[in-house]
């Protein structure tokens, strides 16, 4: 009898995924940005003793370690007012106000970003592949993309909170 490994089990795991028409699927339609474009790119490539300087614990569990602050802990969900959300790490622009909603998740959604602002990767955590999105300039993430948003995109920018700031109009 063999022995079931949770390597062999993501491994099977992902091939019924594939054989039952599971996969990834390209959900962001913009450029990966050009690190030369960005200002201050390398000012914001900082150690990992440095973000921990800067950063409070939470903070740094999400924007360096790619933790998930509890749902409804964020007092950005119900911010309104006009202005931009910026990282919380380096204070990049990702968002505009215009472009969030109320997902009903419990964390900040938007339905697009800022061109420019975001890069991504594939994040296999929950073993069936999502897509990642962290700041541009200085990598902190923020948050998964899915597609179930809104029109005019129908994307969801589901960002934790915690790895925001608010810049008021």
């Amino acid at each position: 009898m063999k022995t079931l490994t949770r390597r062999s089990a993501t491994l099977a795991l992902l091939g019924a995924g594939a054989a039952c028409g599971v996969r990834e699927e390209k959900v962001m339609a913009k450029d990966k940005p050009d690190p030369s474009t960005i200002p201050d790119y390398d000012k914001w490539q900082l150690s990992e003793k440095e973000w921990k300087e800067r950063l409070s614990p939470e903070a740094f569990a999400v924007l360096r370690r790619e933790a998930t602050e509890r749902p409804g802990s964020s007092e950005l969900n119900d911010e309104k007012r006009e202005g931009v959300y910026a990282c919380a790490g380096c204070g990049f622009e990702l968002f505009k106000s215009d472009t969030k909603f109320d997902s009903g998740t419990g964390w900040p959604s938007f339905f697009d970003y800022i061109p420019g602002a975001l890069g991504t990767k594939t994040d296999f955590k929950l073993v069936i592949p999502r897509t990642e999105y962290h700041c541009a300039r200085c990598g902190g993430h923020q948050g998964h993309v899915f597609k179930d948003g809104p029109a005019p995109t129908g994307l969801r920018y589901c960002n934790n909170g915690v790895a925001l700031t608010f810049k008021p109009a």
